[in-house]
């Protein structure tokens, strides 16, 4: 079995054809047999994987020529004409995490702005304010250490690349994942496997396909090591069981792999009264190093900040360590005045508690309308349980899509961009067959295109019948009410 990149079908890689597909009327991520059957495509990727990346850059360039001679066709009179779509590398293009809608909160902006003669950066791994800050915001949810155990890097990616090359061995994930982790892996040559996830939800893997991928790599003499896993999900916007949390993560410390658990949606669960949410570091601490980007519900994208929490042991400290010695080597250190603001997030005032409670409330609304829009058109998605996006499965309108000229989730990506006018990535950038018609829908644009409006939505009793809100969401419903 040979590890995979972010190239060719993802039906290919560790989780097969069938399970990446699925049958029409299942939900995106599902595998009716539980992913059992599913992990043992491997035979056959080592005979294909010659020649996956080959094709799937054909498939790439026929996709793209394809979509934009036919995107006059499909673009009715009136629309506004499309930004030409360039190439679509893996990398660069990658999509970012969905927008949250929102403006910047005073408070943070404030604080940000006092720190702004700071000209030096912060020491490799974050300065002992951050830490201790990241420190008391994982000891509040249960998840106790010390500030020595933390470490901090301007932005997610930096940090799981640290953490990654601090760890040997072939990577696993689950498939779909975070449009960011397969290039951490590609990037430092480890060979990295997808793996299905349950039918209850993505993010993590379904512990039986888990079991079945690591024999079988093992047998072909890999080195499986690392699992990587997001109880709260980019892209489905799901909230893994803490039942399946268990089974997934007694199954990989079994097998004797370490575990990264990426928390970052965890403070945008939509209804945190009626959600359980359990963490891989609660149940095995020993085993588990928990990553967060704050850019999830603390602070601004653009003001890049992600701290790992590592167990508390000798084993760990030695990780740690090479986590710092890798941040050093790449220069990835954190601005000073944005460590200043991050670290007052990290606090949770009042008023950041404040914001994180009225997003997650306004979110479930939103992207509720959202969901049953989709849902309207005769397309598949899961409930939205957390964040600001959902993840389609339009399997049942191919049809309908393929007299649009749309075919696989490249075209799809394309095509839904045009007519929603925000990004719309397509299932192949979380590691979806190209083939599936699998795309992630952000909800953050339906909240106001001005930060008065977004302001708006923000307070409002029934954001829904804001005027700027409705309007979006019939423009919203209306792309896919053409799609039945």
């Amino acid at each position: 079995m040979q590890g995979t990149e972010d190239t060719g079908p993802a039906g290919e890689r560790a989780g097969g054809p069938d399970a990446a597909r699925g049958p029409e009327g299942v939900a995106p991520g599902q595998d009716p047999a539980g992913g059992q059957d599913a992990a043992r495509a491997p035979d056959d990727q080592a005979r294909r994987a010659g020649n996956c990346a080959d094709r799937a850059q054909n498939e790439r360039a026929h996709g793209q020529d394809r979509t934009r001679a036919q995107g006059d066709q499909a673009r009715r009179p009136g629309d506004p004409v499309a930004r030409p779509h360039e190439d679509h590398g893996p990398v660069r293009y990658g999509p970012p995490a969905p927008d949250p809608g929102l403006p910047v909160l005073p408070e943070l902006a404030a604080v940000l702005a006092a720190a702004s003669a700071r000209t030096r950066p912060e020491p490799p791994g974050g300065g002992p304010v951050l830490r201790e800050a990241a420190r008391g915001y994982w000891d509040r949810r249960g998840l106790h250490g010390t500030a020595g155990g933390i470490a901090a890097a301007p932005g997610a990616q930096p940090l799981l690349l640290a953490l990654i090359g601090a760890h040997g061995g072939d990577v696993l994930m689950p498939r779909p994942c975070p449009a960011a982790w397969m290039p951490q892996a590609r990037l430092l040559g480890r060979p990295a496997y997808h793996v299905p996830t349950p039918a209850e939800c993505g993010g993590i893997p379904d512990p039986y396909a888990l079991l079945e991928t690591v024999r079988r790599v093992r047998a072909e003499g890999g080195r499986p090591k690392l699992l990587l896993l997001s109880v709260v999900d980019d892209p489905t916007a799901t909230v893994a069981p803490p039942e399946l949390v268990r089974e997934a993560c007694e199954a990989a410390v079994d097998e004797g792999l370490h575990i990264i658990s990426d928390e970052t949606w965890r403070d945008t669960v939509h209804r945190p009264r009626d959600t359980v949410l359990l963490s891989p570091a609660e149940m095995c601490p020993d085993d588990v190093t928990v990553i967060a980007d704050l850019s999830g519900a603390l602070v601004p994208a653009a003001w890049p900040v992600a701290v790992a929490r590592f167990p508390d042991t000798p084993r760990a400290a030695v990780r740690h360590a090479r986590t710092l010695d890798i941040l050093t080597a790449l220069g990835a250190l954190v601005a000073g005045p944005v460590a200043h603001a991050a670290a007052h997030a990290l606090g949770e005032p009042d008023s950041v508690r404040d914001r994180i409670r009225r997003a997650a409330a306004l979110q479930t609304e939103v992207a509720s309308a959202a969901h049953r829009a989709v849902l309207g058109s005769g397309a598949l998605a899961r409930p939205p349980q957390a964040g600001r996006h959902l993840y389609a499965d339009l399997g049942p309108l191919r049809s309908r899509l393929a007299d649009l000229g749309v075919t696989d989730s490249m075209e799809l990506e394309e095509y839904l961009t045009d007519r929603l006018g925000a990004p719309a990535p397509g299932g192949h950038r979380f590691g979806d067959e190209l083939g599936a018609l699998r795309v992630r829908l952000g909800t953050g644009p339906l909240l106001g295109a001005t930060p008065q409006q977004q302001t708006e939505s923000l307070a409002a009793a029934k954001p829904l019948e804001l005027p700027h809100v409705a309007r979006a969401l019939d423009g919203f419903a209306a792309v896919f009410a053409e799609l039945r």
